[in-house]
């Protein structure tokens, strides 16, 4: 079995006495692409909010071993900074020496050209690929999407999917959430959230 980059015990979260979350238990090893779907409203962004940490659940525990990066699904950027300007801010968040590994997942996305435009200016498409490199550019040991093809036009999916191949090589883990399962081939874990609970499925499955 391999290192464990991230682990889940008995996370349960109910809003107004609603339980959305009944003891989800969740382990994912270094170097895997895991994939959690499920129907709008199944709890996926409260489960993703709570590993990231910006929800305290009402019970269990996440570890997280190493750096973690979160790309949650509604974009969060200031309109009037430009791309680059973004990018120096989180250096400067991050405490990084420079900005060489966002500008290498810019050329990788290919949105590189908008460095200097305004977050204001950009389609939701490429707001959608600086949000992934503002969540990546301090190099996570696990990355968490939520919805991360929103916008994504064909070229733009494929590249997405060549990263998270080469972050996967790198020993890096993804864990990506989405209401629909697109190209679960590609996905190590396959896992379906219903009810409140969390329940593995064969990868490649529709």
């Amino acid at each position: 079995m391999g290192r464990r980059a991230l682990e889940v015990e008995e996370v349960r979260h109910s809003y107004r006495r609603r339980p959305v979350l009944r003891g989800v238990d969740l382990r994912l090893r270094a170097g895997t692409l895991t994939g959690i779907v499920g129907e709008n409203g199944a709890g996926k962004s409260t489960l993703l909010k709570i590993l990231a940490g910006e929800l305290r659940p009402c019970h269990g525990t996440v570890r997280h071993h190493g750096r973690f990066g979160y790309c949650p699904q509604h974009v969060v950027l200031n309109d009037s900074l430009t791309v680059h300007q973004h990018l120096k801010f989180f250096q400067s968040a991050f405490r990084l020496p420079d900005v060489r590994r966002a500008e290498e997942i810019m050329n990788v996305l290919g949105f590189a050209e908008y460095a200097n435009e305004r977050a204001r200016a950009l389609s939701g498409g490429t707001r959608q690929k600086l949000n992934l490199t503002l969540a990546l550019m301090h190099d996570p040991q696990v990355l968490l999407l939520d919805e991360p093809y929103q916008g994504f036009d064909w070229d733009t999916y494929q590249r997405f999917w060549d990263l998270a191949a080469r972050l996967r090589t790198a020993g890096r883990s993804i864990l990506i959430v989405s209401h629909l399962a697109y190209d679960t081939e590609r996905l190590d874990e396959l896992w379906t959230l219903a009810g409140g609970v969390l329940r593995p499925r064969a990868a490649g499955t529709t």
